[in-house]
């Protein structure tokens, strides 16, 4: 039974008394922040997923990263990341061409945890918050993948996509230090972070990724709090 719910907390808590105890059930048992929840009181989990291609149907996650923040405060804390076992997932093609990419080796990947596992990790630490990520639509496709193929259930998932907000700030960069510039590169998570003097990290690792993304977001949120935004509904509709 493969579903998609996209309504309130009573088909959320539905849908999760048929899964087993675990992080995506207590996901799904846990409100999400609504779109009037104000922005210095959002909670969001910066996400990054490190996989073997773009494409979910027959590329697999090798690592997640994630990094709590609450209003405008990173929470460091709470940060955590795992890889994810080869042949736990329905392949065992390991982790091929990509490597060149993330850096991430089939001997790497022997010591980390199952999908369950990581599932388990990423969602208790999902549940009550917002997803964050730069260009969400990966992390949500390739989570949402793995939820169906292990449970039946593509969760839904909320999310504030920094590079979307990039986009819009750069196409209206009026009283900016920046111009309007939409080159791809400058919408790169790296890229947009140059536009804002944020240091470049080592690309590619699940953690650090995820930690640089909630570094842009708080970047970007100065400047949207100075445009008006104050709730969640502005951040998803900026």
């Amino acid at each position: 039974m493969a579903a998609w719910w996209r309504g309130g907390d009573r088909a959320r808590r539905r849908a999760a008394a048929k899964l087993p105890p675990g992080g995506v059930r207590r996901y799904l048992e846990t409100a999400s922040p609504d779109g009037s929840t104000p922005v210095s009181r959002l909670p969001l989990l910066a996400v990054d997923v490190e996989t073997t291609g773009l494409d979910p149907r027959r590329d697999r996650v090798l690592a997640v990263g994630f990094v709590p923040v609450d209003g405008d405060r990173i929470v460091l804390g709470g940060a955590g990341s795992a890889l994810v076992r080869s042949g736990v997932d329905g392949d065992d093609d390991g982790v091929g061409q990509s490597a060149t990419v993330h850096g991430i080796t089939d001997d790497d990947l022997a010591g980390g945890v199952s999908v369950e596992q990581a599932l388990d990790l990423l969602f208790d630490a999902l549940a009550g918050r917002v997803l964050l990520a730069h260009y969400s639509r990966i992390e949500i496709d390739f989570l949402g993948a793995l939820c169906r193929r292990r449970y039946g259930v593509r969760p839904p998932l909320t999310a504030v996509d920094t590079l979307g907000l990039q986009r819009r700030l750069a196409g209206c960069a009026i009283d900016m230090d920046f111009t309007g510039d939409l080159h791809p590169e400058g919408l790169r998570l790296w890229g947009a972070r140059e536009r804002y003097g944020l240091p470049r990290y080592r690309a590619h690792d699940a953690l650090v990724d995820a930690v640089a993304c909630a570094e842009l977001y708080l970047a970007q949120l100065a400047e949207l709090g100075r445009r008006g935004a104050c709730t969640l509904r502005d951040l998803r509709t900026a």
